[in-house]
């Protein structure tokens, strides 16, 4: 259950009491399976998985959701074979090419015709709330499906002010910086993954992986202007990550000396591995996101 990639969205704490009656507010936004002629289907699932029926998870200051989805599966290339054919058959028995508006409406045609028949495949994104410092972390790098997770949260709830996490420091030059000698925050250490990047519109890219960063092959691609877009980096010798100049926090890993309290202790249900894992991982992405405010100065959402 560890997060993997982290999507930062900001929302004023004073809205917390909102959150009283989650479980309530979700009820009516359940996932329902994807109809016959629908495309996609989103809603909330349990955070323990199938066969539960419990849609939020609180442990202290922290809220566990998940948002589950059923999407069809309808490549492209099949619609489109099955759209050429019905056109060839126009032209064949009516001697006439149909025209764009036809087109378009034979193609909804096919697509009603298909969707019944297509396979849907499930899929869960989770996120969870920090109700003591104000902050809704998805488990995702896509920034739309991060967006779709804190709109669900809005319908369910009828408000809720959740931006995306802004900086005034530029992440960009800082990391570039790093890269070229300047020491690094404390707690913090060059990992081995980098990509450089000319600013300038269809610039070079340079991806480097395995690599050691502070050698000279590195920085004479800063000498010749390349700035840092992603940077891996090691905090505290307990979590390795790759910060985007974006604030997505990528290939997100829980070292040995995090992870090695797990191995302590029996526990007898799925419950309790959840309840172990997600103290342990809010807890300890709570110290990192606080380090992190500070370095870049973090925007903070207003009520």
């Amino acid at each position: 259950m560890f997060f993997r990639n982290l999507t930062l969205f900001r929302y004023p704490t004073s809205i917390n009491d909102s959150f009283e009656n989650l479980e309530e507010a979700l009820a009516p936004h359940v996932l329902k399976p994807v109809g016959s002629l629908e495309l996609s289907s989103r809603g909330f699932v349990s955070p323990f998985g199938r066969g539960d029926t419990v849609l939020s998870h609180r442990i202290g200051d922290a809220v566990l959701l998940t948002l589950g989805g059923e999407d069809k599966l309808l490549p492209g290339s099949v619609v489109n074979d099955a759209l050429s054919a019905k056109l060839d058959h126009i032209r064949e028995t009516e001697g006439r090419n149909p025209g764009g508006r036809e087109r378009k409406r034979i193609k909804d045609e096919v697509l009603t015709d298909l969707l019944p028949r297509a396979f849907a495949r499930s899929s869960r994104c989770s996120a969870y709330l920090d109700l003591q410092l104000g902050w809704a972390i998805v488990d995702s790098s896509s920034r739309k499906n991060a967006e779709n997770f804190v709109s669900a949260v809005r319908e369910a709830l009828g408000s809720f002010p959740a931006v995306p996490v802004n900086a005034e420091s530029s992440p960009r030059a800082l990391m570039t910086a790093w890269i070229a000698g300047e020491p690094l925050p404390d707690g913090f250490v060059l990992g081995d993954e980098c990509e450089l990047r000319d600013p300038v519109d269809s610039g070079a890219i340079v991806k480097c992986r395995r690599q050691e960063l502070e050698a000279d092959e590195v920085r004479e691609h800063l000498k010749c202007g390349k700035q840092a877009f992603q940077l891996a980096l090691i905090f505290e010798e307990r979590l390795s990550f790759v910060l985007g100049e974006d604030l997505v926090i990528r290939k997100l890993k829980f070292l040995e000396t995090v992870t090695e309290s797990l191995e302590q202790g029996e526990r007898d249900s799925q419950r309790d591995e959840v309840d172990a894992v997600f103290v342990l991982m809010s807890g300890e992405l709570r110290i990192l996101l606080k380090r992190l405010e500070e370095i870049f100065s973090f925007s903070r959402a207003e009520a």
